[in-house]
């Protein structure tokens, strides 16, 4: 089997997805702007060739590097690069090559789309918020009308919380249409809720091989837009009625053969519409894994390795790591050079050194949502990784 995996070195974990494809006897065939000895050689070790271009921004290069694979090593079984800025371009060389197992170009644009996705999550049976496509100030005052403040607007075709904002009042309106971007966007009613995500590895049928639940803080947006300190954790297991609608909703979108990431808000207040409180509306969907070192955080919940499950779902489609049975939760917490915090990091590690399984300073890429250095520990339950949360972004 030849994979072709396009920027293999970001994340800097994602030489687990390479090292354990190449396990399962996989041709890894790496493309990336980073020069080959920069890699690590964890990454090397992996790789069965690297092909370095001046920038994978540009298409033709890219192109190339996969042309020269494919007349060396035979027809390219997949092409992935498990990262949300590449999917489209993913999908473009996929149909260009004739590689059938991921997924295309439409497709790419029904899971980027955040209008497009509401017609997926209503075949689902997935309630999500109201939603208005802005053209002008006028048709947005009106779909107000119905809504009320506050609102969020966004890029209808986005990555993450990037160019999110809170609209609460006409002065934020007027503000947001006086220098209204020319991307598309949204805008949705605002909803009062917690943040989870539905986590999975699904088969060629879309069904889950592996599932998990993390515990996000309120708004990811915030912690963007206002620099705030992100601090979120893996739970211990997936409560039953958010198997059933991130089940539910991988069908809908056909995600398959995928690890994905499915966002949802636990209502914390009743909405028209919606649900009860503690019912579940869809957010938005991501045929990635979750950002940063969250896979790495599911192996340490989890007891087991999500990345070894994820090539045996490539190479035989079905599952062979098995259960661990000793699950609990991983938690992160990011600081940022910004502010001043109460507990040094010396005082961090003499409380918590036998329980933290990462920590370090964050890759400037990563700056924006996860902090400029950030620890990673053990928790037996919910209520030790909030107190891991509150001792580390304690702040002066």
């Amino acid at each position: 089997m030849n994979f072709v995996f396009i920027s293999p070195y970001f994340p800097r974990t994602y030489w687990n997805f390479c090292d354990r494809l190449h396990r399962n006897g996989v041709n890894v065939l790496g493309v990336g702007d980073c020069p080959y000895d920069e890699l690590e050689d964890n990454l090397k070790n992996a790789l069965t060739e690297y092909y370095r271009v001046d920038s994978l921004e540009d298409y033709g290069q890219v192109f190339r590097a996969v042309a020269f694979f494919s007349f060396k090593y035979g027809k390219i079984d997949w092409l992935e690069s498990n990262n949300e800025y590449w999917l489209a371009q993913d999908a473009r060389l996929r149909e260009d090559f004739n590689i059938t197992t991921g997924v295309n170009t439409k497709e790419v644009a029904c899971f980027r789309s955040k209008s497009g996705m509401k017609e997926y999550y209503a075949k689902a049976g997935v309630p999500t918020a109201r939603c208005h496509k802005i053209t002008t100030a006028e048709e947005a005052k009106k779909f107000l009308g119905e809504v009320g403040y506050p609102v969020i607007v966004k890029p209808d075709n986005g990555v993450g919380a990037s160019a999110t904002y809170k609209l609460e009042n006409d002065e934020d309106f007027d503000r947001f249409f006086a220098e209204l971007p020319e991307t598309p966007y949204v805008m949705e009613e605002f909803v009062e809720g917690d943040l989870f995500s539905y986590d999975a590895i699904t088969d060629s049928h879309c069904e889950p091989l592996f599932e998990s639940m993390t515990c996000w803080p309120p708004s990811i947006m915030d912690i963007v837009n206002k620099q705030l300190d992100l601090a979120y954790y893996v739970a211990a297991d997936v409560p039953e009625a958010l198997r059933k609608a991130g089940r539910a909703t991988a069908k809908a979108f056909g995600a398959r053969s995928r690890f994905i990431h499915l966002e949802f808000f636990r209502l914390t207040k009743a909405r028209r519409g919606l649900g009860e409180v503690g019912d579940y509306v869809g957010l938005e969907v991501n045929m990635r894994p979750a950002g940063g070192y969250t896979p790495d955080m599911m192996d340490y919940a989890h007891s087991l390795d999500v990345y070894q499950i994820w090539a045996d779902m490539v190479t035989s489609d079905k599952r062979i790591f098995p259960e661990s049975g000793n699950d609990h939760c991983c938690v992160y917490t990011g600081r940022r050079d910004c502010f001043r915090y109460v507990h040094s990091h010396e005082e961090i590690m003499e409380r918590y050194g036998d329980k933290i399984v990462m920590q370090e300073r964050m890759p400037e890429l990563m700056w924006a949502t996860m902090g400029n250095y950030m620890y990673t520990a053990h928790a037996a339950d919910n209520e030790a990784a909030e107190e891991f949360i509150r001792f580390v972004e304690e702040r002066v």
